[in-house]
């Protein structure tokens, strides 16, 4: 994949410290632009938005070299904007800003990928949580009712399971799940967490990991009846990898 090798020098400074009560960035975040990227002729490299926790692309727009320098720099993401021919730090109008949380490179060193934790969940012009919500022939105007990006399985599952919850179905186990209350989903969590015990003390790994799929279904329902997101749970989780160690 073509372009000239650009080798920029200038070293970004640490970026302040995440306020208070948010996760710690991710350690994969280098702190000076990695060497023998692949800039094309006009000194552009395209950047795939990435949310940080469920995996969602959100966006695809382009770098140049300072826009790179400054997104390390500060922490927060800045574009190149093709259209208007300068530096666009994004969100910087609409509040949306991207924290930058991890960046790769791919093996051709031509194409960046951007872990980034979007501010306001909205990424997309139009309002939408990504840019990529149309599946459909002809494209639609987006918006804040467009269909949301595809992302990891446990959160596609979510989904499922909210939607159940705001659009019963007839004959749905889900629903009939829900309709039972804490007695009913609570009951079918305790008998999956014996029998997740039971396979891991068989040593049994096609059970394990069966077993660890219907543990992590009734968990969600159960969320999803206490009205919390999944998404929540993937906070906490992320808060926790910079945590301190447990004695």
């Amino acid at each position: 994949m073509g372009g000239p090798v650009v080798r920029p020098t200038v070293s970004a400074s640490p970026p302040p410290g995440p306020a208070a009560g948010t996760p710690p960035p991710q350690p994969e975040r280098p702190l000076e632009v990695p060497r023998g990227l692949r800039f094309d002729a006009a000194g552009l490299i395209p950047a795939v938005a990435q949310d940080w926790l469920d995996g969602a692309v959100l966006m695809v727009a382009w770098m140049n070299a300072e826009a790179l320098e400054r997104t390390l720099a500060s922490g927060e993401v800045h574009y190149w904007s093709r259209s208007r021919q300068e530096l666009w730090h994004k969100g910087a109008t609409s509040g949306h800003l991207q924290t930058l949380r991890g960046l790769r490179y791919d093996c051709d060193a031509d194409v960046l990928l951007l872990t980034v934790e979007q501010r306001g969940d909205v990424a997309c012009h139009t309002g939408a949580r990504s840019c990529f919500y149309d599946a459909g022939l002809e494209p639609s105007a987006g918006g804040a009712d467009a269909a949301p990006p595809p992302a990891d399985v446990c959160t596609e599952l979510s989904r499922v399971i909210v939607g159940r919850r705001q659009r019963p179905e007839p004959g749905s186990y889900t629903n009939r799940l829900l309709e039972g209350g804490d007695n009913r989903i609570l009951k079918k969590i305790g008998e999956e967490s014996a029998e997740f015990v039971m396979a891991c003390k068989d040593d049994d790994a096609a059970a394990i990991a069966g077993e660890a799929a219907d543990l992590i279904f009734h968990l969600q329902v159960a969320l999803a009846h206490h009205g919390v997101d999944w998404r929540r749970v993937q906070e906490v989780l992320a808060a926790r990898r910079g945590a301190p160690r447990r004695e």
